[in-house]
């Protein structure tokens, strides 16, 4: 084991962090009364007043580019005469040691394989020409090779190793090219939109990722797909999955969403009359309204459940339980409206419409016919209400 030559260090760097100090209004508590018998100079003072930001900033995590492991996995071999797969192993142990994240790195042998042979990397290689090559559409030739290359790229990204996958997509500009393509692909073909849809909920896996998608204006391009296609099962299920995976930990992703009033399109397509096959929107529901952040100290989620029950989302969801155990998305549902379910007059409204009886039926059901899963569910949904 070695040290990492101090020229390795230029190519490091710091993962782009959220900057507190433009979310102050999210993250500032409020400002507590001092304690009439403890002065500020006191040594068991203690200050609850403090912001995120006075609490220190998040952990940064360094990160090197492909081309400076390549020269690492050289060097080992070159000036320190390692065999191939040695030289190799050397470098992701050392790098690791460093505190240096090395996901989205393609890890190749030299000599045996290099970052063109890795199949994920020429698809996105490929993509990138289509894309480049297309003006504001893509020809039907074109869309019909895409569609085989989003596939490519699901099975690589959904498999086994598909988070690395995913990171190494990620790293190498997925999240960016996917978009531009979702971009083009509104008003094109729907099979290959959706299949780009499949792709980004697959790719923004992460906080890098999810901000990655914000900052290239994902929610807004997202949004818009939906309202475009909110006639559409499968578009709005992937759309909707893409929603779920992007505001999964990052606070300004969700807040971005309901700027989009996001939960008006969420009531609009609830208040219809089969929505089973659409079981991301539940997913989607849950993962807006979960304080999974740990950036922020105060999380908005609470004031969005609120925003939900108000507009009518909660009764939608008692709705979906009246089906019963017929209905497939009665688990997705249940736990959605436990999310929504935040305060006592949010939970007098489902008794109001219903919910408890429709939650004791289900739980009647499920007893019968030995489904363990939707007892346990409904019975947590139950308790809460």
């Amino acid at each position: 084991m070695r040290t990492v030559p101090k020229s390795y260090y230029k190519h490091f760097s710091n993962s782009e962090q959220i900057d507190f100090q433009k979310q102050s209004s999210l993250i500032t508590l409020p400002q507590p009364r001092a304690h009439p018998f403890v002065p500020k100079d006191h040594p068991f003072f203690v200050r609850t007043d403090l912001t995120a930001h006075e609490m220190g900033p998040p952990k940064t995590v360094r990160t090197i580019s492909q081309e400076a492991f390549d020269e690492v996995v050289k060097e080992n071999m070159e000036d320190l005469g390692m065999e191939p797969t040695e030289a190799l192993q050397d470098a992701i142990q050392t790098l690791s040691l460093q505190g240096v994240d090395l996901s989205g790195i393609v890890k190749c042998v030299p000599g045996e394989s290099s970052l063109k042979d890795n199949p994920l990397i020429q698809s996105l290689e490929r993509l990138k020409q289509l894309d480049l090559n297309s003006k504001d559409k893509f020809s039907d030739e074109d869309l019909n090779e895409m569609m085989g290359l989003f596939d490519k790229l699901i099975e690589l990204c959904g498999g086994n190793e598909g988070s690395v996958n995913a990171a190494v997509a990620t790293k190498n500009g997925g999240v960016e090219l996917v978009c531009s393509i979702c971009y083009k692909m509104r008003c094109g073909s729907k099979r290959v939109l959706d299949s780009c849809l499949k792709t980004m909920a697959l790719l923004v896996h992460d906080v890098q990722s999810t901000e990655t998608f914000r900052t290239g204006g994902g929610p807004k391009l997202l949004v818009n797909i939906l309202i475009d296609g909110n006639e559409d099962p499968e578009i709005l299920n992937s759309g909707f999955a893409v929603v779920a995976a992007s505001a999964t930990g990052n606070e300004v992703v969700k807040e971005s969403y309901m700027e989009l009033k996001i939960d008006e399109l969420i009531l609009e397509i609830l208040s219809r009359q089969r929505n089973d096959s659409i079981q991301s929107l539940y997913d989607a529901i849950r993962v807006l309204l979960t304080p999974d952040d740990d950036q922020v100290v105060a999380s908005q989620v609470y004031g969005y459940a609120r925003r939900f029950a108000k507009i009518g989302i909660a009764r939608a969801l008692v709705h979906s339980l009246h089906a019963g155990l017929s209905s497939p998305s009665l688990i997705s549902a249940s736990i959605a409206l436990k999310a929504v379910a935040v305060n006592d007059e949010i939970c007098k409204s489902v008794a109001e419409n219903g919910g408890i009886d429709a939650l004791l039926r289900c739980i009647d059901d499920s007893g019968l016919q030995g489904n363990k899963t939707v007892a346990r569910i409904c019975c947590s949904l139950l308790s809460k209400v």
